[in-house]
């Protein structure tokens, strides 16, 4: 079934900007959550942790994982807290359009904020636009731009269309893999809804959704650590001089 987005259309200056409503609200709830974990985890801390400091701790351990994987930790250590803010993010983003979907008539205000294009690429392109600022920031604009014309000077527009393909296949992953989720998600449910409500058609459509919901969890924690991987991949390649 097609629903529609709540779009609010803003005029500023003689320019039309269309923002979906649903999305603004969802990145807000994901951000308030994300906000809360990390407070309520880091509220009081201890020399010997407790669940709530471990669970944040194996966090920061992972990301701390990721960034090693990539780039020599004095360089990568002040990529730390980015990591973990990329990585707790987009897994909240994509788990919360997973327990249900809230439509008012045809309009879906509830759903997983990485299931819209929008959304996933305004991410890859903040990723990529800091990739570029630390490369400058560290290396100095002179070595940075240096670096686009090695190891031959021809290489520069391979480097510049390199560039724009990574930020589109960075945020068209990520999109394309929730909002799939997300539409199968929908199929069953409605498919329960057609069968009637007896107990073949419960059966017909629950079994699946939750071996399905199951199946995305894996895949929204998957793709969470795919963007932060790719994403210290890419700032090791513009801070590091070896590459």
């Amino acid at each position: 079934m097609e629903h529609e987005s709540p779009l609010y259309n803003l005029e500023i200056g003689g320019y039309n900007l269309l923002f979906d409503l649903s999305s603004v609200l969802m990145l807000t709830v994901t951000a308030v959550i994300v906000f809360l974990i990390a407070f309520l985890c880091t509220r009081n801390l201890s020399i010997r942790p407790n669940g709530k400091q471990n669970f944040i701790e194996w966090i920061f351990d992972f990301a701390r994982g990721i960034i090693n994987s990539n780039m020599a930790w004095n360089k990568g250590g002040r990529f730390h807290f980015l990591a973990v803010t990329i990585l707790m993010f987009i897994f909240i983003a994509n788990m919360l359009g997973l327990p249900f979907a809230f439509i008012n008539g045809h309009t879906l205000w509830w759903k997983s904020p990485t299931a819209d294009p929008t959304v996933t690429l305004t991410l890859s392109t903040l990723m990529v636009v800091l990739t570029h600022f630390y490369g400058v920031k560290m290396r100095g604009s002179g070595n940075y731009l240096k670096s686009f014309a090695e190891p031959v000077w021809f290489m520069v527009p391979f480097k510049i269309i390199e560039e724009f393909s990574s930020t589109l296949t960075l945020g068209l992953r990520l999109y394309g893999n929730i909002f799939a989720g997300e539409v199968l998600l929908g199929l069953l449910a409605a498919m329960g809804v057609t069968a009637g409500m007896g107990a073949a058609g419960f059966l017909g459509a629950a079994i699946p959704t939750i071996i399905w919901q199951g199946f995305s969890i894996f895949v929204g924690a998957i793709q969470a650590f795919i963007f932060t991987m790719l994403s210290m991949v890419y700032m090791s390649h513009k801070v590091s001089d070896d590459h």
